[in-house]
């Protein structure tokens, strides 16, 4: 009896973690529209137009990164219940409900879980990039490496997620109903 607490303590937790990230990036969205309509004032020299435009354009990163991080830690919390506690019947219902929320196992978790930490880390490569300063043809080509990686690491989720379809499907409901008692 005392695993399914723990189990709803981290879902709870994380679940408010979640919204918590949400809703500082929702404040950020507020404060970066402020700082927008400033854009187009007449006061503003073309150096300080540019300045402000690469700081909202950064701030705007910065923003898709937190709501990320918010999906990340929603996707953990109703992973964690679906797997232990019980099925989310809206997860499963129509064609129209996304099937992110259907997790059989815990490598469904992890691997959905994955797949968003990696736009996490696209998300702040390019960040990084908006404020990389090229001074020599080694950081151009190291900028060109770390492009292709990302690249690399898309398309071997995307082969992954292609090559794994299909396999085991009895197994993963018998292990998440023993999971659940």
């Amino acid at each position: 009896m005392e695993q399914p607490l723990v189990i709803i303590f981290a879902v709870l937790g994380s679940l408010f973690a979640g919204f918590a990230i949400f809703y500082l990036a929702t404040v950020d969205v507020v404060y970066l529209v402020q700082h927008a309509m400033h854009y187009a004032s007449s006061e503003l020299t073309d150096e300080a137009r540019k300045a402000l435009h690469d700081s909202i354009v950064s701030h705007i990163v910065e923003v898709v990164d937190g709501y990320l991080l918010g999906t990340v830690m929603l996707i953990f919390s109703l992973g964690l219940y679906e797997l232990f506690i019980s099925d989310i019947d809206q997860a499963h219902g129509t064609k129209a409900s996304s099937k992110i929320l259907v997790i059989n196992n815990l490598d469904d978790l992890k691997s959905r879980l994955a797949k968003v930490i990696l736009m996490i880390m696209i998300v702040t490569l390019f960040e990084e990039s908006l404020r990389m300063k090229l001074t020599a043809p080694i950081d151009l080509f190291y900028l060109g490496g770390s492009i292709a990686l990302v690249g690399l690491a898309l398309y071997l989720t995307h082969a992954a997620d292609a090559g794994g379809k299909g396999h085991g499907d009895g197994d993963e409901t018998n292990a998440k109903q023993e999971a659940k008692h």
